[in-house]
């Protein structure tokens, strides 16, 4: 039988996760049916999650952890102060965090390790306490940013005043100028805005260390448990394409592809084109096509060995063009390959056409190994 080892239980952090969705799920249906919600206290929820996811996939991720870009005092201002309102720890601890989890993404010392769990890559990692708890020596670079350092030092009433306190104030002061009670607009500040909003951004984030290590696509690699997932990068403000991710961590894209919804990726985008931001980190189109090509014909080969097999009972031709197709998989990716070793420039028409001819090979041979199993 399971014994809580009750000695490593961070009963802080516990009792604030589990207080705060005890509160979000029994006291706001409550307050909602009792009082129903305005277009103000929407409107600050809406803001106030805006402003905290942003704060975490701009400030906390691409600009502290991975370095994908230089940002300006003011938006490394913004994104802390609104970053610590995600009750998320600082942001030193937070980059210390996922830096070690991209180092060691899947093993021990990864801090959310997805073979220890679901459970324990979604909130289990913060509930039991590290043991031995890793050291902080991979946040050197940051402990020399002053932002950072200020943070670090206040983050709980960073996030208690600006997270918590204003919005229960904005909502009292609301109430009162329109003539209503402002002791239940204080209240419905301090649920919606405040304590849901809370527990929406932190499982959200959450979500991509458990889920995204789960369920989803891996165009790109493989080699480790992420995956991408268009469902989370809509609820995380474009974090879901977690396989590109761990396999371009400095890139300050998400969603690579056009259609992809990253407004992260926009907005770091929109922020350098008004001198907020610089030196934005991009992986060539060339390299990332290379990581696609690679995958797919590792796809390929897997489904050509359940389709070829002796006892498959599969006919001899659709065994041939399986193979050649593989082969022109393969073809081309040792040319690409080859090109961007030696840095050729590539045409996108030429990117394009491997691409399109990659994806209808690995389209081509998954269909032809259903319907052999059908």
């Amino acid at each position: 039988m399971y014994r809580i080892p009750f000695d490593r239980v961070n009963w802080i952090t516990s009792s604030f996760l589990i207080g705060t969705a005890l509160i979000a799920l029994v006291g706001l249906p409550v307050y909602l049916v009792k009082f129903g919600i305005d277009w103000f206290q929407f409107g600050m929820f809406a803001f106030y999650l805006t402003a905290t996811m942003m704060s975490i996939t701009v400030g906390y991720h691409r600009l502290f952890s991975h370095i994908s870009f230089k940002a300006k005092w003011p938006v490394r201002l913004i994104t802390l102060v609104f970053g610590a309102c995600a009750f998320e720890n600082s942001c030193l601890d937070w980059a210390s965090d996922h830096r070690r989890h991209h180092k060691h993404v899947d093993h021990d010392d990864d801090p959310y390790d997805i073979s220890k769990g679901f459970f324990w890559a979604h909130i289990g990692w913060l509930i039991f306490k590290l043991n031995p708890e890793p050291p902080m020596d991979n946040v050197n670079d940051l402990r020399k940013d002053k932002w950072v350092m200020w943070q670090h030092r206040f983050v709980q009433w960073i996030g208690l005043v600006v997270g918590l306190i204003i919005p229960t104030a904005l909502g009292y002061v609301w109430n009162h100028y329109n003539g209503m009670n402002p002791w239940t607009g204080a209240l419905g500040g301090f649920l919606i805005a405040g304590v849901a909003r809370i527990v929406v951004a932190q499982h959200c984030t959450f979500f991509i260390n458990s889920l995204c290590h789960t369920i989803g696509r891996q165009p790109y690699s493989s080699d480790h448990s992420a995956r991408d997932s268009a469902i989370m990068a809509f609820l995380t403000f474009g974090e879901g394409y977690h396989n590109y991710h761990h396999e371009f961590q400095h890139d300050y894209r998400n969603g690579v592809k056009p259609w992809q919804w990253d407004p992260t990726k926009w907005t770091i985008w929109l922020l350098s084109k008004v001198g907020l931001v610089d030196g934005l980190r991009s992986v060539p189109d060339s390299r990332i096509l290379l990581a696609e090509m690679r995958q797919a014909r590792l796809t390929a080969e897997k489904h050509l060995a359940g389709l070829c097999a002796p006892d498959a009972g599969c006919a001899r031709r659709a065994c041939e063009t399986a193979q050649e197709m593989i082969e022109r998989l393969t073809a081309n990716y040792h040319e690409l390959e080859k090109a961007v070793a030696e840095r050729v420039e590539l045409s996108r028409g030429v990117l394009r056409h491997w691409q399109s001819e990659t994806r209808h090979i690995v389209r081509e041979i998954r269909r032809m190994a259903s319907v052999q199993t059908a």
